[in-house]
């Protein structure tokens, strides 16, 4: 099996619960009987007794019957794949085998599936020979990311005379899992690049002489031949020269997931634009080599698999961005009436290039967004105009306490932000490069100030 869970053997259901599936058919025959017998006792009929008799007994074999043997029918799904972008499909296959030594009757299965991936599939399998198998498939799509769930499959016996139908859940399920839509970002190159250390990263000073060598305590491994005597007799203690290393571009995305700040809501939203560019934006830098963090206005970040807070890129790139598409399939939106939270983990230390998504903006936010630039080597911020995103036909509206776009990216401007709006329609690849051209390319300073 692949990319999805073994539903095995369905759970078991009691004698009564079989007697309660029999068919309008099979309580007929079960109700003749038991007049026909009734009839005959009156009138004194044998024949009519043995009449009766036949009648009644047919269904309640069929229940026993069945009671006895649907436990040898064994199930399974196979999801491909599990993580799938918005308005993809992914393909169900639910695998059925008649593990008895009896052949089935008709088998219906169905599948529970929720609302939002269409409608429940329904197959009907004809008669299954002893260790036979079927397979059936079926598609599911969602326009919008989250995490479903797919189960438990649901069979239906019946008898081959029609007297009884059991409808039997199995007990495991499988999870799809809908990510937003990644955008392939173009890669300019990045100003002033040295040659040899890959995209996107700085590198420490060089050690050009005696007196511009900051030594660091030895430890074990280190090559002998690197330990500073002078700075040795100094301090007491073995020391070595540091050597130049390249140091791993770092960038933080920033989502701003406040609900007054995203007015709508669907696929097209404002806010599932703003999710589906963070995820372009991870992926992208992810790809680039750089260590990425996931940041939202709440104050909490993706922690890595590491636990250190960020994903490293380069190699098992797909990996780190495979987590962090996970996470943004179920991120929604906060009751967080600010950018305080965020801000105040991005004080704290230099955060190399900052990409951030914005939504509306009062003017308290606006400079609270501009005091994050202080804490980055650079900022890119895409702001999204709520009003454009929420005005219908000819309308025009405005938030309460909202700063008009122009006037917001201008605040941002001023803060050092290199500001870009975002109007419905626009693609981010385009915005991206836009970007790139007022800074030089975002990635130029991914380092910070080291």
């Amino acid at each position: 099996m692949s990319d999805g869970g073994s539903e095995g053997a369905p759970e078991r259901d009691g004698l009564r619960a079989a007697l309660a599936g029999l068919t309008t058919r099979g309580r007929s025959f079960l109700a003749a009987g038991v007049a026909a017998a009734v009839c005959s006792y009156l009138l004194g009929q044998a024949d009519l007794l043995r009449v009766g008799l036949l009648l009644a007994a047919l269904p309640l074999v069929c229940v026993l019957v069945l009671h006895r043997t649907r436990y040898r029918v064994a199930g399974s799904r196979t999801l491909a794949p599990a993580r799938v972008p918005a308005a993809t499909e992914a393909r169900v296959r639910l695998r059925m085998e008649n593990v008895s030594r009896l052949p089935t009757g008709v088998l219906m299965l169905q599948d529970r599936v929720p609302y939002v991936l269409g409608p429940r599939p329904r197959f009907v399998l004809d008669r299954v020979e002893a260790g036979g198998r079927r397979e059936v498939s079926y598609r599911v799509r969602s326009d919008l990311r989250g995490r479903y769930p797919l189960g438990p499959l649901q069979l239906r016996l019946s008898d081959p005379f029609g007297m009884c139908e059991l409808t039997r859940s199995f007990s495991a399920s499988d999870t799809l899992t809908v990510v937003p839509r990644v955008e392939p970002l173009p890669a300019v190159r990045q100003v002033g690049e040295a040659a040899g250390y890959g995209d996107g990263r700085q590198h420490s000073p060089a050690l050009a002489g005696e007196d511009d060598i900051i030594p660091r305590g030895y430890r074990h491994g280190d090559d002998l031949r690197r330990v500073h005597w002078r700075s040795t007799a100094r301090y007491g203690e073995l020391m070595v020269r540091r050597e130049e290393q390249p140091q791993k571009a770092r960038c933080t995305v920033l989502l701003d997931t406040r609900e007054d700040a995203h007015p709508g809501s669907g696929p097209d939203s404002a806010f599932e634009w703003a999710v589906a560019g963070a995820a372009s934006t991870a992926v992208h830098l992810l790809e680039r080599g750089f260590s990425v963090r996931l940041l939202t206005d709440t104050g909490s970040s993706v922690p890595g698999p590491d636990g250190a807070g960020s994903f490293a890129g380069g190699t098992g790139s797909a990996d780190a961005a495979g987590l962090l598409l996970d996470t943004l399939a179920v991120v929604e939106r906060s009751e967080e009436p600010g950018l305080s939270a965020a801000y105040d983990v991005l004080r704290g230390g230099n955060e190399g290039l900052l990409i951030a998504f914005f939504g509306d903006l009062d003017e308290e936010q606006a400079v609270v967004a501009g005091r994050m630039r202080q804490r980055s080597g650079a900022a890119v911020a895409f702001v999204l105009d709520g009003d454009a995103w929420t005005r219908g036909p000819g309308g025009i509206r405005f938030s309460d306490g909202q700063v008009p776009v122009a006037e917001r990216l201008q605040l941002l401007r001023k803060a050092g932000w290199t500001a870009l709006p975002v109007m419905p329609g626009d693609a981010l690849p385009a915005l991206w490069r836009a970007a790139a051209e007022r800074t030089g390319t975002p990635e130029t300073v991914a380092g910070g100030r080291s």
